[in-house]
């Protein structure tokens, strides 16, 4: 196994270096092609994150629903997952106002002004509708995960909740052999993975040769990356730490999921490889790591959190706010509430950033300058996130088995 692990570590990191060396080329061709790879495997690892989430959900609220060990596993898991963004959020927070960026200049923001369109936001009632479906099968069209958990939920407690049956027992029976043939399908998609590494490095390497960072801008992305930074090596070790658990054991274990989420941009394509890392590496009980990991990959954004909080306030302050200590202390509510309901998706808090920039009427063109390094920021947040979902998982762990 440990030799298995190290070829397959040499080798991703092999696909890292050539994809960041044929990237850096600047063949149009060359970059065309390796978008098309890295998207068609995004796509594909989408496909399967859907139904894992939700036969995560649902198989394990199946399973625990009858046992007085699911609520306490649910609170351990929402009070950590509360305290790891909130944590996130001030210290993104505390490293604004330290660093202090300025403003960028007028033209740069009137350049980029048709890069982004106006989004109109929904109220708190269109937002909780939203999550409530219609129908049985809209969300899994959608993509909307928070209707898809909502969904998975009520099924998992609805058979923890009937009585045993043959019915029962075939609805139970074909939940966990569908889940079976999904894990087939995701190790057949992690073999040929190292050629997804190469796209996905080399579309990196292409779009910070293109991107631009100047001024200001230059502040702001160190306070977005050096935030992401002090949570992922600071201030999670010291959550494990807290509840004595070593950081170092916990980084080792779940290294092919963080690794994955590095390169994916995308906690939710990564979820079947963290739920596989947690069990087999982390050997964290089955029941806790499927049904921790599934949850936290939607609600618990630690890198989301901070990005949302750091860009709104650039962007706001840019557009002439005042930013008031009381006013940035409501934006660290807001930005943990919003990361809470994002989606875990390439992308997802760029939009759900952009969106609330245009319910306040700020100028979102400034997301637009935002964009060329956004790659940047979205690979290391995203395994920032996957990295707490980790540490979430390690300490549900031991804290059901005190």
């Amino acid at each position: 196994m440990k030799k298995m692990d190290l070829r397959q570590f040499a080798v991703w990191t092999a696909a890292l270096v050539v994809g960041a060396i044929l990237g850096s080329l600047g063949l149009a061709r060359l970059d065309e092609f390796f978008n098309f790879v890295a998207s068609a495997f995004t796509r594909l690892f989408q496909f399967v994150a859907v139904p894992t989430i939700a036969l995560a959900v649902a198989t394990t609220l199946a399973t625990l629903g009858a046992r007085k060990s699911t609520g306490r596993l649910f609170l351990h898991t929402i009070v950590y997952t509360l305290l790891t963004t909130l944590a996130a959020a001030l210290v993104g927070l505390g490293l604004y106002v330290l660093v202090a960026p300025g403003n960028l200049p007028a033209e740069v923001i009137e350049q980029s002004a048709s890069a982004t369109h106006a989004y109109v936001p929904e109220t708190l009632y269109g937002h909780i509708l939203n999550v409530i479906p219609n129908n049985a099968v809209r969300p899994f069209f959608e993509g909307n995960v928070l209707s898809i958990l909502f969904v998975a939920a009520a099924v998992g407690l609805g058979l923890a909740a009937m009585p045993a049956s043959d019915g029962k027992s075939v609805v139970e029976k074909g939940l966990f052999g569908l889940q079976e043939l999904l894990f087939t399908l995701i190790k057949g998609l992690v073999r040929i993975l190292p050629l997804g590494i190469v796209a996905f490095s080399a579309q990196l390497a292409a779009q910070v040769k293109a991107g631009m960072v100047v001024g200001s801008l230059g502040k702001y992305l160190v306070v977005v990356l050096a935030g992401n930074l002090v949570q992922f090596f600071v201030v999670l070790p010291l959550f494990l730490l807290v509840r004595r658990i070593n950081p170092l054991r916990v980084l080792k274990a779940m290294s092919p999921a963080v690794l994955m989420a590095l390169f994916t941009k995308s906690s939710a394509a990564t979820l079947p490889v963290t739920v596989s890392s947690a069990e087999n590496n982390l050997k964290a009980k089955p029941e806790v790591a499927r049904f921790v990991c599934p949850i936290c990959c939607t609600i618990n954004m630690n890198g989301c959190a901070a990005f949302i909080l750091v860009t709104s306030l650039f962007v706001m302050q840019n557009g002439g706010a005042a930013l008031t200590p009381w006013t940035m202390l409501a934006w660290v509510l807001i930005a943990c509430v919003s990361a809470i309901g994002n989606a875990g998706v390439p992308m997802g808090c760029y939009f759900l950033t952009l969106s609330l920039m245009a319910g306040q009427g700020m100028p979102i063109g400034i997301l637009g300058v935002i964009l060329p390094v956004y790659a940047v920021i979205d690979m290391i947040e995203t395994a920032e996130n996957v990295w707490s979902d980790s540490c979430v998982c390690a300490m549900v762990d031991r804290d059901l088995a005190e």
